[in-house]
Order: structure tokens, then C-alpha cells, then sequence
């Protein structure tokens, strides 16, 4: 069961419009390394983990990146809230105004919609495990291409270096799970030899 807190894990003000910031960060809404995609992917893996403790750490960590995609969604809107739609036509939003206007739609930069094949679940734990590794290592990547993009925008910058900072936490937390995952899977398993009971009457 979930508690939702009615505020963002980080504050957002920003304060100038941006529409051509807004067209590469949405890509971190419902692009294939977005947030969308690794909180699907994590919260559906964790049925199939061996452990409490790798379960635990897949559904906190799902849980937050649902928290990172209303802070990505708040990034998007802020940047675009009240902008012309000329504006947004000259920032490459031209095709997205006219399908959604200033709603907050998952699509990557390039426009291509969210799908469910960017969510990994193989049914092998370690194979979740290393994707997942993977997935925040591209997250992390990806972050940072935007804070290059972003050059003098610090009210944009500083909730982006949150959120990248975020992925180095949840690597380093799939690493734990992965590490517990193959300490588990390595345990031997011991059969207790128990009396057959078969409901056959002595033949003495």
C-alpha cells in the first residue's frame, strides 16, 4: 500500500519558458530510458525476485521513479505552461501541439509514444538484476546530456542534477540486490527424508 505525499520529492520553480528544453526532457517522461518505463519495469519485476529484501528494494525503487515522473511531467509543464503556439511550432513542438497541446504526453525526444517493449522482464532474476543496472546507467547518461543542454537555466539544472544523482543511488542499490540475488541462488537446498505414508496395510 502506497502513501502518496501531495508534494514533489523536489521543489520545482522555474521561472522563464523554455519549449525547446521541454521537447529533449520529455524523453525522460515516456522515452525508452525515462521514468516511466523503469518504475513499470521494476514494479513488475519484483513479483519474480527470490528474496523479501530484493522484492523490497524494486518496489521502493519503482515506487520513487513514479515520484521522478512527476517531477519530470512538472519540468515539462513549467518550461511550456502559457507559451504561443508559435512559440511552440519555432521549438520543433509544432506536430505535439497539435495532437496534445501543452498536456504532458510520454513520448522520447524524437516523438516516438511510450510502448511496453522498453520494459525488461525476463523472468531470470539476474537477468532483471543486470538490466536494471543498465537501465540507470543509461538514466544517469541521459540526465546529464540534458544538463548540458540546458547551459544557463539553473532552475531547470538543479532538479535535473537531483534526479541524476538519483540513478547513482539506485544503481548502487541494484548492485546490493544483485549481490543478495546470487548469494541466494548459490545456496544449496536440503531435502528432509520423510516416512512413506501410502495407506498400505502390512502384507504380515
Amino acid at each position: 500500500m502506497w502513501t502518496y505525499d501531495k508534494k514533489l520529492e523536489y521543489p520545482i520553480n522555474i521561472k522563464c519558458k523554455n519549449p525547446r528544453l521541454a521537447k529533449f526532457i520529455i524523453s525522460q517522461y515516456g522515452g525508452p530510458d525515462g521514468e516511466l518505463a523503469a518504475s513499470l519495469r521494476y514494479l513488475s519485476q519484483r513479483f519474480g525476485m527470490p528474496d523479501q529484501k530484493s522484492k523490497a528494494i524494486l518496489n521502493d525503487i519503482g515506487t520513487e521513479e513514479l515520484a521522478h515522473l512527476e517531477m519530470v511531467g512538472t519540468i515539462v509543464h513549467q518550461l511550456t505552461d502559457g507559451v504561443p503556439a508559435e512559440e511552440l511550432e519555432k521549438a520543433g513542438l509544432g506536430s505535439y501541439y497539435t495532437d496534445h497541446g501543452v498536456d504532458i504526453y510520454p513520448q522520447s525526444a524524437a516523438g516516438t509514444p511510450f510502448t511496453a517493449a522498453y520494459i525488461a522482464c525476463k523472468g531470470d532474476p539476474i537477468a532483471n538484476l543486470q538490466e536494471d543496472l543498465a537501465a540507470e546507467q543509461k538514466a544517469r547518461a541521459t540526465y546529464e546530456k540534458l544538463i548540458d543542454l540546458c547551459k544557463d537555466e539553473p532552475d531547470v539544472i538543479d532538479p535535473l542534477r537531483f534526479l541524476r544523482e538519483r540513478e547513482v543511488v539506485h544503481f548502487q542499490r541494484f548492485g546490493e540486490a544483485l549481490n543478495g540475488v546470487h548469494e541466494k541462488l548459490a545456496q544449496k537446498k536440503f531435502y528432509m527424508n520423510s516416512p512413506c505414508n501410502c495407506g498400505r496395510g502390512s502384507t504380515n
